[in-house]
């Protein structure tokens, strides 16, 4: 039973698992602003287009009622939700891609992983001493 909880302990106290539980309570929080986005501002100005509120919009079949204007709106919901969180991806990428390329500018240029021998022209790794296809000594 030690050896398990233990095991949890080291599963909970990943970074992994705090950022995504900091993830889902932000994507929450985050889902209430736009739920009162589509709810609140854009439900009503399709309203005004289409002369009725979205949210009320009801099929009876055999007195079952089936509320397509609620679906409407979550699918509203859905794809504001995405297009911002593809918003946020791409700029949080292209910070970081910057960051990035600023490092790869300050860090030295890579020495190649192989060199021409100077006698028979093969190509050779970098850092040989002599030509594994002519023998001849390299000096350099």
């Amino acid at each position: 039973m030690k050896k398990f909880l233990k095991e949890f302990e080291t599963f909970i106290m990943r970074g992994n698992v705090i950022d995504m539980a900091v993830g889902v309570i932000v994507g929450a929080a985050f889902q209430a602003i736009v739920n009162s986005l589509v709810n609140d501002v854009i439900s009503p100005v399709l309203g005004l287009v289409a002369n009725m509120d979205l949210s009320y919009l009801v099929l009876t079949v055999n007195g079952v009622e089936i509320r397509y204007g609620a679906f409407i709106t979550s699918v509203i919901n859905f794809v504001i939700m995405a297009f911002v969180i593809f918003l946020l991806v791409k700029l949080i990428n292209k910070v970081s891609e910057f960051g990035f390329k600023k490092k790869e500018e300050d860090e030295a240029p890579a020495k190649p992983a192989t060199k021409i021998c100077p006698y028979c022209k093969s190509e050779i790794p970098a850092d040989a001493v002599k030509c594994c296809r002519c023998t001849s000594d390299l000096t350099e």
